[in-house]
């Protein structure tokens, strides 16, 4: 079996740590043998200090490698700032990024490979025969997409000195500003003339389920799907497309994700997200109480989606593939 996840950081690393975990523990030969191919964002990619930093693509190999954070969720474990800290003793900015001395040795990698001419999915390539993540591992795009945001003019006593009405990079709209100034737009730049990373398009094709984890679903997943070609095939493919919500009750199950729907006008409820996804999804799995109305091609099934702990989390993954897994069976029997 052939699985393709779209992920953004650290929901959609944490849901696919929780597949392979199910998968492992399946009695079913097809399924403890699946394939897993995960695409992920990078338009939340930045340059630092001249380093070429990918959030989304390193929370997901060192989640699965075994190297993440656990109480934050990226970046990684028993980590230092020593660099970081003479960094800031120099002047030198940002100071609202903080990139960890052992994460440093990741991004001084990925950067000299860039510089010798390697691509992204070449230099991911390379990063992940140390992490072993147990699934290929494929940046959206080989072209460089940052996402922008705008910021709306606000009263700078009420927002600690900032006064908006400016374009910033989306890390620092999220994590300096922690997305408090409101957002008049999102944009992906550069998304338009990007093309898919190698192995993109064939593993949507050639995949058996396609699965969109808990991710922010406007700068990660959405990213993913503004890159020309993506969306087509999604729309053209036979594999079932299932994916999770991360709204629960209204707001979002972890981070600020509320913050980029409202700068796109949609309301924070897994309903409005599922309307994202319009023509793509086959089976939505929503929290117990949310209410997602019926609509032709859609199933959509009620579980807990909080992500609490491994079990839990494996629960939740394998509810999606069990979701995908009915919806094949169906299709064969029509």
């Amino acid at each position: 079996m052939r699985i393709t996840a779209l992920a953004g950081g650290v929901g959609g690393a944490r849901f696919l740590r929780g597949l392979l975990a199910h998968l492992r523990a399946d009695e079913d030969p097809a399924r403890r043998d699946a394939r897993v191919t995960v695409i992920s964002n990078t338009a939340d990619d930045i340059t630092l200090h001249g380093l070429r930093v990918s959030p989304d693509l390193d929370s997901v190999m060192y989640t699965l490698g075994g190297g993440i954070d656990e109480g934050r969720g990226w970046g990684r474990s028993e980590e230092t700032s020593g660099v970081a800290d003479e960094l800031a003793a120099y002047g030198q900015s940002p100071t609202w990024f903080t990139l960890g001395d052992k994460d440093l040795a990741t991004h001084v990698v990925r950067s000299r490979l860039l510089a010798e001419g390697r691509t992204l999915s070449e230099a991911t390539a390379v990063l992940c025969e140390r992490w072993r993540p147990g699934v290929r591992l494929l940046p959206m795009t080989d072209d460089v997409v940052e996402t922008h945001v705008d910021l709306a003019p606000v009263d700078p006593a009420a927002h600690h000195g900032e006064a908006g009405g400016r374009r910033v990079h989306f890390q620092e709209w999220w994590v300096r500003l922690h997305a408090a100034v409101p957002a008049l737009a999102i944009e992906p730049v550069g998304a338009a003339q990007a093309r898919p990373a190698p192995g993109v398009l064939e593993a949507l094709r050639e995949a058996d389920v396609v699965l969109l984890p808990p991710s922010n679903p406007v700068v990660s997943i959405g990213t993913i799907l503004s890159v020309p070609g993506v969306r087509e095939v999604l729309l053209a493919r036979s594999a079932p497309v299932v994916g999770v919500s991360p709204v629960i009750a209204g707001a979002p199950v972890r981070g600020m994700a509320d913050a980029c729907l409202s700068a796109i006008g949609v309301p924070t409820t897994a309903a409005a997200v599922a309307g994202l996804y319009e023509g793509l999804l086959d089976g939505w799995l929503v929290a117990e109480g949310d209410d997602v109305p019926a609509r032709p091609g859609l199933t959509v099934r009620s579980r807990p989606l909080l992500m609490s702990d491994a079990p839990a989390t494996a629960a939740l993954a394998g509810a999606a593939l069990d979701l995908a897994l009915d919806l094949v069976r169906k299709d064969r029997a029509a």
